[in-house]
């Protein structure tokens, strides 16, 4: 089996080997390196070539929002997942924006850090609760109502049923199997309601689902 290549960077030698010590009880992920600083971090993403980089944000020498824009940007196959226990909007909206298809918070158990790492590898996007309660409270508090019509009203109700489903962190694959879809007729449904959105990521999906109350965090 094909093992899941983890980089793990955060600049607390105590918090690195913690986490390299429970990834590896896992199974089906496998530790590639550490390091300590985003410089650190962007060498060994080109030595080793990870799958998921696991990135702390506030580090010296080059933090890791820096990191994050300059690894999406030169080596776009890497995702990161931002690994904070700084539970403020600025920091997890900036690495979001930066690239990373995840957040997790450094207070989360440690088969969250498992489960948003397995996630992310297969495409999906990951936020732990703590972290997502940020995005319900910035749009609750948020953005000006648009006049123009909502293109929610646009959408079939399969549409509708496989937003929902995308949302809650379902894959092609496991939607198909609850609505008795092929694999290809959801990817092609998936194409169609995004485009009806203005929507081209898992991330933005997300928002607009916890924004129009399709689903709860």
């Amino acid at each position: 089996m094909n093992k899941i290549r983890v980089l793990v960077v955060d600049d607390h030698t105590v918090v690195r080997d913690g986490i390299c010590a429970l990834l590896a009880l896992s199974g089906d992920i496998e530790v590639v390196g550490d390091a300590g600083d985003g410089r650190e971090a962007i060498e060994q993403v080109r030595r080793v070539g990870p799958h998921i980089v696991l990135m702390d944000i506030a580090m010296p020498n080059m933090d890791g929002l820096e990191a994050t824009r300059r690894i999406h940007k030169e080596f776009p196959k890497a995702k990161i997942i931002a690994l904070t226990q700084y539970e403020d909007r600025d920091y997890v909206f900036g690495m979001l924006e930066a690239g990373a298809q995840g957040c997790v918070s450094k207070s989360a158990a440690s088969s969250e850090i498992v489960a948003a790492i397995r996630a992310v590898y297969g495409g999906e996007a990951y936020v732990s609760s703590s972290v997502a309660s940020l995005l319900v409270t910035h749009y609750r508090e948020g953005a000006p109502q648009r006049k123009a019509p909502d293109p929610y009203g646009q959408l079939t109700s399969r549409e509708r049923d496989i937003l929902k489903l995308l949302a809650e962190g379902h894959s092609n694959r496991e939607i198909g199997e609850m609505l008795k879809l092929s694999p290809k007729t959801v990817e092609g449904h998936r194409t169609s309601l995004m485009g009806k959105l203005d929507i081209h990521s898992r991330i933005d999906l997300v928002k607009y689902a916890i924004r129009k109350g399709i689903i709860r965090v």
